[in-house]
């Protein structure tokens, strides 16, 4: 019957509307009918931002060397669509479904892959993104990893215990860095359902909640400032401030929230002084 409903679109997207939370709670719980209601699920994505696209039909899209399902989750589609996570992603012109309901991190949990496809999370860390066997760029990027280790080292040791690691990243293209959680542990979406629970369990929050890793963009014009002004260990309280403005700011465009916005507010505060030439 469903499958009958769902060939006349404008009466599917009525009907999802509807009871699309029913069909992905029957995906988290019904493991013996998931691989058949993973067929009704309905997302919007990169290349359909205003229309619902199905997994079948992004299946049908997808270029001849990509080899998974990439999908981002968030609190909106607003906040999803010009996310950062997704540069390399749509440079390469592969296509993001954008998961934006909080029953949806539930959802993926179970819903590990579709037709042989791996469903993988834009904003973990593992994200594997097709590469031509090009030993060029093989080569350019050990050149760009070697250029920013020692921007990376400096980095991690400003932010102390902010971050697990500090790493030069494959997936941006414009901006200058941004923070991915690990493969197995919450997103910073589900950081932020779970946070909202009333009743919600800190020892599980302490476990699951993610060391995040800051991924540096090597062709963004302030890291390669950055990288000529840390040579030799060498760095200031400018350094500094401008390191932790950036691990700041990385934190609301990966989606977490600020724990600290008095001093996020103080650091914007002197970086404004100092554009105005104010003592």
């Amino acid at each position: 019957m469903f499958t009958e409903l769902a060939e006349n679109k404008e009466d599917y997207k009525t009907f999802y509307e509807q009871f699309s939370k029913n069909v992905k709670l029957g995906i988290h719980e019904d493991a013996q009918n998931r691989e058949k209601l993973a067929e009704l699920l309905r997302y919007n994505s990169s290349k359909s931002p205003d229309e619902f696209t199905s997994l079948k039909e992004y299946v049908s899209r997808m270029p001849e060397k990509q080899k998974h399902i990439y999908y981002i989750t968030g609190e909106s589609k607003a906040a999803v669509e010009n996310s950062p996570f997704l540069e390399r992603l749509k440079q390469k012109g592969y296509e993001v479904l954008f998961m934006t309901e909080p029953i949806d991190e539930y959802c993926v949990q179970q819903l590990k892959e579709y037709d042989s496809k791996k469903l993988v999370c834009a904003s973990k860390e593992g994200m594997e993104i097709e590469e031509e066997d090009d030993e060029d760029v093989k080569k350019r990027k050990e050149e760009e990893k070697a250029k920013c280790e020692n921007l990376c080292k400096v980095m991690k040791e400003i932010l102390g215990d902010k971050v697990e690691k500090v790493v030069v990243s494959d997936r941006l293209v414009d901006s200058p860095c941004i923070l991915v959680t690990g493969e197995y542990g919450w997103s910073a979406n589900m950081e932020r359902i779970m946070k909202a629970q009333a009743l919600r369990d800190s020892s599980l929050s302490a476990y699951m909640t993610s060391r995040k890793t800051m991924e540096v963009n090597p062709h963004n014009p302030i890291i390669k400032e950055l990288v000529k002004r840390t040579e030799g260990d060498k760095s200031d309280k400018t350094d500094k401030d401008l390191v932790n403005l950036l691990f700041d700011t990385a934190l609301l465009t990966s989606g977490f929230s600020l724990d600290e916005p008095n001093i996020f507010s103080a650091r914007i505060h002197r970086m404004i002084k100092l554009g105005l030439s104010i003592g």
